[in-house]
Formats: structure tokens, sequence, C-alpha cells
């Protein structure tokens, strides 16, 4: 089953329908490379509404479908994701992002909960650094 039918399939289970603009942006995101924007979403959909595309960002969020990555640059990207909860090791380098989910923050949030009293619903984490790829170019440059 492809990434589009898995999609689909999510979303029919949830009782959302696929409509004809619902299911031309389907097709532009499993077709996006590893991590892309709202913007590039736009440019292939020129006759599709902002909202319209931010609206279907969110849903295919709440589904699990997609997950957000805040680039180190403050830019907001999105990535096909159906791993459930899991975090993001960015490279400022070249932009590669990995995923990740042994992070143990429960502790950190138990005790942020007391310490507050609030009621944590959730929390996001971004990890930036260097990616061993482009590590290893600086050295190749530094010894060349």
């Amino acid at each position: 089953m492809s990434d589009l039918d898995l999609v689909m399939q999510r979303l029919t289970m949830r009782g959302h329908r696929i409509t004809e603009t619902r299911r031309r942006v389907l097709d532009v995101l499993v077709s996006m490379p590893a991590h892309f924007t709202v913007d590039d979403v736009l440019r292939q959909l020129p006759d599709v509404g902002r909202a319209t595309v931010f609206r279907m960002m969110k849903l295919l969020q709440d589904l699990n479908v997609v997950c957000r990555v805040l680039m180190e640059d403050g830019s907001l990207h999105y990535r096909l994701s159906t791993r459930g909860h899991h975090h993001h090791l960015v490279c400022r380098d070249c932009g590669k992002v990995e995923d990740f989910s042994n992070c143990d923050v429960s502790s950190l949030v138990q005790q942020l909960a007391a310490s507050t009293e609030y009621e944590i619903e959730g929390h996001w984490l971004e990890v930036y650094g260097r990616c061993s790829t482009c590590r290893a170019l600086e050295g190749t440059a530094v010894g060349a």
C-alpha cells in the first residue's frame, strides 16, 4: 500500500471525506522531499488557497500523518510521518532531519507540571547540531 493510500485510509477511517482538493494536496505532499514548507505545497497548487492548505496540514497533524519541524532559522517545515510521538535531530549545516523517539522527558514534564500547576498536554522537541556527513566534509576541507 502506498503512502497516499495509507493517508487516505486514515482520513476516511476518522470520518473525513476525500474531496478533490484534499486529494490534490495529498498527491503533492507524498511527492515532496524529506521536509517541506506550506509555501512549497502552494507553489505546486497555485489554484488552492493558502487557508485550505493550512487547514489540511492541521488536520493531517491531528491525525499523526504529518509532523512539524522547526528549523534552526525559525522556519516551520513539515514532513510525512506515521511514527506517532517523536522528536527531531536537525543538522544546522545541511538541513537534514532525523526522527528519534527515545527521549525520556516524562520526569521533567511531571516536575514542570507540579512546579507551575500547569496541566501539560504535550511537548515538542527539536535538537540542533551537525550530522556526521557535514562533520566529515569539514574534516576533509580542513585537511585539503
